[in-house]
């Protein structure tokens, strides 16, 4: 009986031995899987951290060009008679890049074709491109040649208080040139002949009021917000400088003897030159 019952204990103690292995065998598969799903989630998280720090889940519109990019701070007409009330422009929606054409039809020759300048002025645009649709500058008289020689239009009042019922910040001023720059003769100028800038009173609250330059202007503190960049008519522009000027009554000498009427203003595709200039 002795030899079978030590087989049987062999037995018995190899059974218990290989029982013990696949224990052992799953304890190791389970840890290595443990340990992978363990790596996985953590290159996840790290992966999760720094999109996140990039910025990758911050909100942002389906639709750049409809972001709300302008507010229109309201003026009173009770306040200032020479103010206009068209209402306001649209604050979403508004191109943000690129340019648009801003057509000037005057009585001085053939149409002033401006570039307005989308991305560094989207607001001005947006302002101009609105008193457009509304025709507020058409059959209104550019009434100055300032001293810096710039034509100055888009009052209906002519009084140089005149406007929409609405300002709005400046934009796209040039930085004042550093005092070595200001000193070298080949520096160019901050508003060269050509440039259209908005300007306002008092400065920095803007409306409808514009500057066409009519030759180079370089001051030491510019404060006009340049809105964009004559591209055709410069004849007309140039016509228009030779204009002399006259006492407004005020005893400065900066009224155009000759009168320069806005015949019309439009934004969008320059229309096709006239044959006809009429003066």
């Amino acid at each position: 009986m002795a030899p079978s019952k030590d087989r049987q204990r062999k037995m018995a103690r190899a059974k218990y031995d290989r029982q013990m292995a696949r224990r052992a065998a799953r304890e190791r598969r389970r840890r290595r899987i443990q340990a992978g799903v363990g790596a996985g989630v953590a290159v996840v998280l790290i992966a999760v951290g720094v999109a996140w720090l990039g910025g990758v889940f911050d909100s942002k519109p389906d639709d750049p060009t409809a972001a709300d990019v302008c507010a229109w701070t309201p003026q009173s007409a009770e306040s200032n008679p020479d103010l206009k009330d068209v209402g306001t422009p649209p604050t979403s929606g508004l191109p943000t890049s690129g340019t648009e054409a801003m057509t000037v039809t005057t009585n001085q020759g053939d149409p002033i074709v401006v570039d307005l300048d989308l991305t560094s002025a989207p607001c001005s645009a947006a302002s101009l491109r609105y008193l457009a649709s509304k025709n507020f500058y058409d059959n209104t008289e550019c009434y100055e040649i300032t001293t810096e020689g710039a034509l100055h239009c888009g009052d209906p009042s002519g009084t140089g208080q005149g406007g929409p019922t609405y300002s709005f910040y400046d934009e796209n001023v040039p930085p004042a040139p550093a005092p070595s720059a200001s000193a070298t003769p080949d520096a160019a100028p901050l508003y060269p002949t050509g440039t259209v800038a908005l300007t306002g009173v008092p400065p920095g609250t803007n409306g409808s009021q514009f500057l066409i330059f009519l030759k180079d202007y370089d001051p030491k503190d510019p404060q006009y917000p340049i809105v964009g960049t004559v591209s055709s008519g410069m004849d007309t522009v140039t016509k228009i400088g030779k204009i002399p000027t006259v006492d407004n009554g005020s005893g400065a000498e900066v009224k155009p003897k000759e009168k320069v009427v806005v015949q019309s203003l439009t934004v969008g595709a320059a229309p096709a030159p006239s044959a006809s200039t009429a003066s």
